[in-house]
Parts: structure tokens; C-alpha cells; sequence
């Protein structure tokens, strides 16, 4: 068998219902009890019957995602899945490939997450912040008006506007207030983009606006056992493999407010002599930006038993 990667998607990949497909497997409900007493709710009852609104609060978007991500990864070894050669995760992702290696348990990982969400919707208030993806200009020249319009506001001013996801070599998404983002999309479009999307989240994830939630981050990560991955597992904020339990925090909690380097993290698993990505959990985002990042690598995804037969079929 040649090696393999396993990546797990972030927020923006829910959606009510999203594990029904596993029926009763016991992996799967192991998992959402074990979820449900670390949060001390329904999770089961919340994925299957949502509503949409609910999953989409960002305090229950982080800990479904990392919860499906989990349960897909466990009923692919429960069904004698082989071990991946490497694991990363975008953005919130990699708090489930933290879990899959063994780093973290779901019943630390899921409140963790929880806090993480609560921390940062609670940075911004609702509606100041923004978020949107540049699509059809390549990364460099995003950052270069990003910077132009945000030193247009002046050296004291609190409008900002950054590069926070870079996803593949058209598509980067920005993020900051709301003004300054809007001003952005605007410059970039007459700059050559061929589209610029508002996105639907209640805050600026990964932006400098992040850094008051990183703080308080910073002290859950420091109260959380981590133990040394037995994957090795590629973080987003250096795109590099960290064993010690405290480097390994420490990329979480700057992780928090600094982009996600996805394109990187792509040609750092090509470079370990990696050939096949496998997106385990809901949807195929990633499975989508691994084809436009690099077209010689192959993608492929793992959310219900149909994807999980051609997934063992692709990698015999």
C-alpha cells in the first residue's frame, strides 16, 4: 500500500443529518455519547435534527465538526482502515487530527473546542467583522492590497483587513472589520479578481482580531494534557510536524489568530512522499482544493460506508 494522508475539514462543512449515513455503527455511537457527556448535551440529537441555525452558531459548528471528523476516522479503523502515513486538519481540522493521533481525547478536544468557539465569537462583537473569499487572484497580490487599503485608514485606526486562509493558488480568503473587508473586496475586484464572497460566519477567524480569544486560548491549552502524537500530525500555522506536547500548544493558540497556510500543508504531505489525501468527514472542500492545489496528487472523501468502500478500494 502506497502512503497515505488523512485531512479533516473545518467550519463550513455541516450540515444537518451530516452522520446519518453511518446508521448505528458502534464506532459512530460511541463517539456522540462520548461527545455528549464531555458537553453535557444531545450532540447526537443536535447533528441529526439540527436546525440549520443551530449547527451554524459557532459554538456548535466547532464541536460538531470536530465530533464528525472523529467519527468517520474511528469507523474507518473500526472497519480495518490502515493508519495514514501523515494527518492535518484546516483551520479547526486539526484539532480532529490532533484527536485521531492520539494527542488529545474527544471527551478534552470537544469542550476545548467549544471554548475556543465561545472565545472568539466573543472577541468581535456581532456584526463589526467579516470574512470573504478572493477567487481568480493569486495570494500575493491579496495580501498587497489588503495592505494597501489597510494603511489607507491610517497609521491609529482600528479598521483591518487581512489574508487568514490561504485555500489553493485562486482562492484566498480575507478577514477583519467590516469595513475594511468591504473596501477590500471592492479594490480587489478592480485589482482582477473574478469574485469576491461575503461568508457566512460571525466573526474574523484567523485575523489579528483574533488575538484577545487566543489569550484566553492559550490558558485552556495550557490546563489540557497533551500527550505526543503517535501520527505525526502538519499544523497550519508553521507547516511543520510538532511531538512536544507544549510546541504543539503553542501552534494551537497562535493558530487562533495567525492564516491558514493550506496550499503549504498540501506540498508538505506531497514532499513526505505522500500521493493520496483522504478528507475524513463531512462534504469534499478539501477534497476540491487538493485537485486545484496540485493536480498530480490524488483526493478523495470518507463521510458515510459508500465513500469508505471506494476510499479501501483506492488505496489496495
Amino acid at each position: 500500500m502506497q502512503p497515505f494522508a488523512f485531512v479533516f475539514p473545518g467550519q463550513g462543512s455541516q450540515a444537518v443529518g451530516m452522520l446519518d449515513a453511518w446508521g448505528d455503527h458502534p464506532a459512530l455511537q460511541a463517539t456522540l455519547q462520548e461527545a455528549s457527556d464531555a458537553l453535557g448535551e444531545d450532540v447526537a440529537a443536535l447533528i441529526h435534527a439540527g436546525p440549520k441555525e443551530a449547527l451554524a452558531l459557532t459554538t456548535n459548528t466547532q464541536p460538531v465538526m470536530l465530533v464528525a471528523g472523529v467519527a468517520a476516522w474511528r469507523v474507518w479503523r473500526a472497519e480495518g482502515g490502515a493508519l495514514p502515513a501523515v494527518l492535518a486538519g484546516h483551520s479547526l481540522g486539526e484539532y480532529s487530527a490532533l484527536v485521531a493521533a492520539g494527542a488529545l481525547t474527544l471527551t478534552q478536544a470537544a469542550p476545548l473546542v467549544r471554548f475556543r468557539a465561545a472565545a472568539m465569537q466573543d472577541a468581535v462583537p456581532l456584526g463589526t467583522g467579516a470574512m470573504a473569499a478572493v477567487l481568480g487572484l493569486d495570494a500575493a497580490r491579496v495580501q498587497a492590497v489588503c495592505a494597501q487599503v489597510q494603511a489607507g485608514f491610517g497609521a491609529d485606526s482600528a479598521e483591518v483587513v487581512e489574508a487568514v486562509n490561504f485555500n489553493d493558488p485562486a482562492q484566498t480568503v480575507i478577514a477583519g472589520s467590516r469595513a475594511a473587508v468591504e473596501q477590500a473586496c471592492e479594490r480587489l475586484k478592480a485589482a482582477g479578481a473574478k469574485r469576491t464572497l461575503a461568508l457566512p460566519v460571525s466573526a474574523p477567524f484567523h485575523s489579528s482580531l483574533m488575538k484577545p480569544a487566543a489569550a484566553k486560548l492559550r490558558q485552556q491549552l495550557a490546563a489540557t494534557a497533551f500527550a505526543a502524537p503517535q501520527i505525526p500530525v502538519l499544523n497550519n500555522v508553521d507547516v511543520l510536524v510538532e511531538a512536544d506536547p507544549q510546541r504543539i500548544r503553542d501552534a494551537l493558540y497562535r493558530q487562533a489568530f495567525a492564516p491558514v497556510r493550506w496550499v503549504e500543508c498540501v506540498a508538505a504531505i506531497k514532499a513526505r512522499g505522500v500521493r493520496t489525501l483522504v478528507e475524513c468527514g463531512p462534504g469534499k472542500v478539501l477534497t476540491g482544493l487538493t485537485r486545484r492545489i496540485d493536480a498530480e496528487l490524488l483526493a478523495s472523501a470518507l463521510y458515510d460506508p459508500a465513500t469508505l468502500s471506494d476510499v479501501k478500494a483506492l488505496l489496495a
